[in-house]
């Protein structure tokens, strides 16, 4: 169950990161950087990713982790940074291999292909790698341990991990505590 608990904040902050993502993509590329548009997507997914750190640390892989904060922010700008090459090249190769740019083909298919490639393509692409990968260097299960190092062992009781309670005799029926 938690791991599917995971998932679903995760594809929540996802989805509030692809509105900031599509908000700062297409408010740098239809106004100053019209003519550089793997720019724009670039800034675009680095504000996305600051955003996306902050909620997944503190909601989505709340419970997960145990790592110096700055070690886990590097490691997650690292894998981020991978990301941002996997949402990145779509677009790249729309534009500059396949060619889907002004005025090669009109402005309607070149918009159509930047929001197929970029925010379609690349974000789910980005998405499959940013969850594997922050579930498994990022965030790590606490209860994951190196190769080679074993927890301490914990002593047993009855089956049951935790010392055991202690009893209180039974109550008689029908007697109060003072009239014995």
């Amino acid at each position: 169950m938690l791991r599917h608990r995971e998932l679903l904040k995760f594809a929540v902050v996802g989805g509030a990161t692809f509105v900031v993502d599509n908000a700062v993509f297409y408010g740098l590329k239809l106004t100053v950087l019209e003519p550089k548009p793997v720019t724009a997507k670039i800034i675009a997914v680095l504000v996305a990713t600051i955003v996306s750190y902050v909620l997944n640390r503190e909601w989505s892989f709340r419970l997960r982790g145990g790592r110096e904060r700055r070690h886990e922010a590097g490691l997650f700008f690292l894998v981020s940074g991978i990301g941002l090459v996997l949402s990145s090249a779509p677009l790249w190769i729309s534009r500059y291999v396949f060619r889907l740019e002004v005025p090669d083909v009109s402005v309607a298919a070149q918009e159509i292909a930047d929001f197929v490639s970029a925010q379609l393509v690349g974000t789910l692409i980005a998405m499959v790698f940013r969850f594997w990968a922050l579930r498994k260097w990022v965030f790590p299960n606490e209860k994951t341990h190196p190769v080679g190092v074993r927890p301490a062992a914990v002593p047993r009781y009855h089956g049951r991990r935790t010392l055991p309670v202690a009893k209180r005799k039974p109550r008689r029926s029908g007697v109060r505590q003072g009239q014995r």
